[in-house]
């Protein structure tokens, strides 16, 4: 008889850290200990702390373990799994006033306190390989109940009446979307999941396949039985291989089960899906150069319209959704629209994936209502900038999106507040940066990699950003000026308002919110010709205080160019015209005489 139930994070942050080799550990100790009869291993997808893997919990206590090691696991079966008395010292400590200990549950920490999973409930929670673990916890319920119990405009009515929205991209109405493709008559239809989650930072996708893939799985096939859909495809990128073969099994074993293939819940209703590996080309996650990958072509985008729910993949209907979109499906089916149209905001329903990323304490995976700002998100779940040091922005969107100044830390985030203040939502990677960033940097770095992955079909995007790029490379080199920033901006809205598709139309919005909000670091990069967070090496100077420096040679002994001079116990000066600017002298100075200007 199973007594107790070890969860140990089998995501792809966690494996990296080890934990496949942590998890045979455990089970090896075990039979050891002769507790392999009594207490069960079980692997699982993310839990969103990443910052804290590996990450063990042990039921049905809910014991917290983090950063876990294989010597480490000798000790938690010997301790707490044989004699009831959890290692302290590995239970995960907050170092809040309200928890000045331990964390006993997950649930108790102030990362989780504030969310609410909806499209990650099942993460970190069951097997993703094990589809017995879906179904106990209500899995295929809504396909069920949706193949025996509702017709198909009846499905395409809750999911409108949710007010769920797309969560890959612009935000379009779920259900509307849904709707056109059911309107469209046509001997076949396609569903497609877009998994081709390809924003620098971001990985809310590929966790929830990682973690529950049989949810994508199943709001598929409700998808397909709403518009009269017979087949479907996951795009997804191959350098998600933990992913691909969780899709692969999930896959394998509803086919098995009778809930993918012909006459599903005994219903005249077919079904099934095929796989799509990506190259990884950022423009792939366009729909329509999605769908042309998929077709065995360049992916390029085409024009709009037609539009993809009238004529998509193999010029048949096609609805195209994400993966954290999907992921909502099954539970609005099962609990109603009302239930998942209470929580959000007017015009932004339900909840939003973020993954944060960047200078900020706790990386990983969070899930909160539309509508929580962006300072709670930062600062109570995300614990915070590290080492003290002052927020400056956030960059939400990838790409595509804006950064978003301290100013604005108290917006409730939602789809119309991003875009009022210059950003968007996208797929929800959110990149923290402090006050050692430099923000032209940031938009110079956001933008080479549009450039790096534009398809080249039109000319705004394949030109247009490269010109951005070259302006903003000269102004970091020093050599800007004003007429450079005027340039910038005339040449964003051109770009916008002329590029093909989504990602030539939004590749400005770094370079236009940096200009807006932070116009005085562009300002200072071209009059005064110095980064004010000294990131742009042309224009900073390493410089030694005479006052604090002791003479201890240390500095010249570690310059890989020799241009440190000065005699022992006298202080040392820095050839400017020699210096190359790595570094290497102020990190190893250990009495602070050294700082960058």
């Amino acid at each position: 008889m199973i007594r107790s139930h070890v969860l140990v994070c089998g995501g792809t942050g966690c494996t990296s850290s080890g934990s496949p080799a942590i998890r045979e550990h455990l089970e090896n100790e075990l039979k050891k200990q002769g507790l392999d009869e009594e207490i069960k291993v079980v692997q699982t997808g993310c839990f969103g702390l990443c910052a804290l893997g590996p990450i063990m919990i042990v039921y049905p206590e809910g014991t917290f373990y983090s950063r876990v090691t294989e010597e480490d696991v000798t000790e938690i079966v010997s301790e707490h799994l044989l004699k009831g008395r959890p290692v302290e010292r590995l239970i995960y400590n907050p170092k809040t006033e309200e928890m000045p200990h331990g964390v006993t549950s997950l649930s108790d920490t102030p990362f989780y306190k504030s969310q609410m999973r909806i499209a990650l409930s099942n993460c970190g929670v069951i097997n993703p390989e094990e589809i017995d673990e879906y179904i106990a916890l209500d899995g295929y319920l809504a396909l069920g109940k949706a193949l025996t119990e509702m017709t198909q405009q009846q499905v395409i009515d809750i999911i409108k009446a949710s007010g769920l929205r797309g969560r890959g991209g612009a935000g379009f109405p779920t259900g509307t979307k849904w709707q056109f493709a059911a309107n469209n008559a046509s001997d076949e239809k396609y569903v497609i999941c877009n998994a081709d989650e390809g924003d620098p930072g971001a990985f809310m996708d590929r966790s929830v396949l990682e973690g529950d893939p049989h949810a994508v799985l199943e709001a598929m096939a409700i998808a397909g039985y709403a518009i009269g859909g017979t087949h479907g495809y996951i795009y997804v990128r191959a350098e998600y291989p933990i992913a691909v073969k969780r899709l692969k099994i999930a896959i394998e074993q509803a086919r098995a089960y009778g809930l993918l293939g012909k006459n599903i819940f005994g219903t005249s209703f077919d079904f099934d899906i095929d796989i799509r590996l990506g190259a990884g080309a950022f423009v792939c996650g366009e729909e329509t150069a999605l769908m042309t990958s998929i077709e065995g072509n360049r992916g390029e985008p085409r024009n709009k319209p037609p539009f993809p729910a009238v004529k998509g993949l193999f010029d048949k209907p096609t609805i195209i959704n994400n993966v954290e979109t999907l992921a909502n499906i099954p539970q609005i089916i099962v609990k109603g629209a009302e239930w998942f149209s209470s929580m959000g905001t007017e015009c932004s329903k339900g909840t939003k994936v973020f993954a944060l990323g960047g200078k900020i304490n706790n990386t990983g995976l969070v899930e909160i209502p539309m509508g929580t700002t962006l300072r709670k998100i930062l600062f109570e779940i995300g614990g915070g900038i590290p080492g003290g040091k002052k927020f400056k922005a956030a960059q939400t969107g990838g790409p595509s999106g804006g950064c978003i100044p301290a100013e604005h830390l108290d917006t409730p985030i939602d789809y119309e507040n991003l875009k009022a203040i210059g950003s968007m939502m996208g797929s929800g990677g959110l990149i923290v940066m402090d006050e050692d960033n430099c923000m032209v940097d940031i938009a110079r770095f956001f933008l080479e990699f549009t450039v790096d992955e534009s398809c080249g079909k039109c000319t705004p995007c394949r030109i247009g950003t490269r010109r951005l790029l070259e302006m903003l490379n000269k102004i970091i080199e020093g050599n800007g000026t004003l007429e450079d920033l005027d340039k910038m901006e005339e040449l964003s809205h051109y770009i916008m308002n002329n590029a093909l598709c989504g990602l030539g139309q939004t590749a400005p919005n770094p370079v236009l919110s940096t200009l807006k909000y932070f116009h005085d670091e562009y300002l200072a990069h071209v009059i005064d010709k110095r980064c004010p967070a000294g990131v742009c090496k042309k224009l900073l100077q390493y410089v030694i205080d005479p006052v604090k420096c002791t003479g201890c040679t240390l500095c010249a002994r570690r310059c890989p160019v020799s241009c440190i001079a000065g005699k022992v116990k006298e202080p040392h000066i820095i050839d400017q015209s020699k210096c190359i600017k790595c570094g290497a002298c102020m990190d190893n100075c250990k009495f602070s005489a050294i700082s960058k200007k």
